[in-house]
């Protein structure tokens, strides 16, 4: 049995409050936390440490549960540098560079898009994210869709198969054979790779019957369901993802008070993506509606080539407090339990006994310092199940 003790912790957060406590970040202070083989092991005072078989001493730092990135679009190839640039300009955002996307993702080898999510998935964990979700949707083809998701598994365990990502060109006439063929084939090859399905319910992508027929497909050869809604103006996307139980809708941008009303009264998470709005200059969504409302909220980078190449959750946090009218503890859980809520997951996202031991050494003492001082380099190391990963 291997152990790394990490010891002298300024401030602990656990997400794992003790009964009766207010504070959901679960705040612990002056503290040392064991690991035995890739997981929390002991929560203690630093003078009652036990002994380990590595010592790793934060010297009174912040320590934080690893982010979880519950939606990112890493497995593509080509760029939309240019895009960006004329959206900066005036231009507005439509969701159609998505075909600009698939064409050169079709055209790339299965090595070069594996490159491209190997180094995004580096710089991701480098900036404190031990947890991801890796989705298809820039194949929009039987085989490059099960072949990204095939990739997509080398990385992570959390695959979605996005294959209603929108309906590609050569079916732009024929939008009823692409949803049978996404239905049939397309999830037959797909399904053995992949956790989730998702459809982006959406004008301009896939209305909400076809949204429904696809989703229930999926549901029917066991993969939950997540729904990319509401982005681009108000729709049916977000009251179709609690109707089927989806884990998680995200984006969440135009909501009406019955779409609050029904994510208030599910287990449905609300997955709020603050970095496509910042590089689309389009409205941020209400966090503070949904909290106030009692809506489970979390925090995702929705790294993708068009609407937002941002792999730092560090960044998206700062952007929740800044313009999501989030408070920092608020983004900060969201970021982390909220990210593990919208994967369902219960062994991440949180330090505690039996968790595993995923987490962060700030450079700072509080976590409070990831939205005070936005853009600076904090993440002074990182472990995943106990190991550390990288030193910045």
């Amino acid at each position: 049995m291997s152990s790394v003790l990490v010891d002298n912790i300024g401030e602990l957060v656990t997400n794992s409050p003790w009964e009766g406590e207010r504070d959901p970040l679960g705040i612990r202070r002056n503290v040392a936390l064991l690991v035995e083989d890739g997981v929390v092991a002991w929560i203690g005072p630093t003078r009652d440490a036990p002994a380990a078989d590595r010592r790793i001493d934060a010297g009174g730092a912040a320590v934080l549960p690893g982010f979880v990135d519950s939606h990112a679009h890493l497995v593509f190839a080509g760029d939309r540098a240019a895009e960006f640039a004329a959206r900066m300009a005036g231009e507005p955002y439509t969701g159609g560079g998505i075909r600009t996307t698939v064409g050169a993702t079709r055209a790339a080898s299965d090595d070069e898009l594996r490159a491209t999510v190997g180094r995004l998935r580096a710089e991701m964990t480098r900036q404190g994210t031990t947890t991801v979700e890796i989705k298809s949707g820039y194949g929009l083809t039987v085989a490059d869709e099960a072949r990204s998701l095939r990739i997509a598994a080398e990385f992570t365990a959390d695959t979605t198969f996005l294959g209603a990502h929108v309906v590609p060109a050569e079916y732009a006439d024929r939008p009823d054979d692409y949803v049978g063929m996404v239905c049939g084939p397309m999830l037959a090859a797909a399904a053995p790779y992949a956790r989730w399905i998702d459809v982006f319910c959406e004008r301009g992508a896939f209305d909400v019957d076809h949204a429904r027929a696809i989703l229930a497909c999926g549901q029917a050869v066991g993969l939950g369901v997540r729904v990319h809604a509401n982005q681009l103006g108000p729709g049916p996307g977000v009251r179709l993802g609690v109707e089927l139980g989806a884990a998680s809708v995200d984006h969440c941008t135009h909501l009406t008070d019955a779409d609050v009303d029904a994510l208030a009264g599910s287990e449905t998470v609300a997955t709020l993506l603050p970095g496509a709005e910042f590089s689309t200059r389009s409205p941020y969504p209400d966090a503070r509606r949904l909290l106030d409302a009692g809506v489970t909220v979390a925090l995702a980078t929705d790294c993708n080539p068009g609407s937002s190449y941002t792999s730092s959750m560090p960044f998206c946090l700062a952007l929740a407090v800044r313009e999501l009218r989030m408070t920092p503890a608020e983004a900060v859980w969201a970021a982390t339990a909220g990210g593990a809520a919208a994967l369902r997951r219960t062994d991440v996202g949180r330090l505690a006994r039996g968790a595993r031991a995923d987490l962060v050494i700030l450079d700072a003492p509080s976590h409070l310092h990831l939205a005070y001082r936005p853009g600076v380099p904090l993440i002074r190391q990182v472990l995943q199940n106990g190991v550390p990963q990288c030193r910045p």
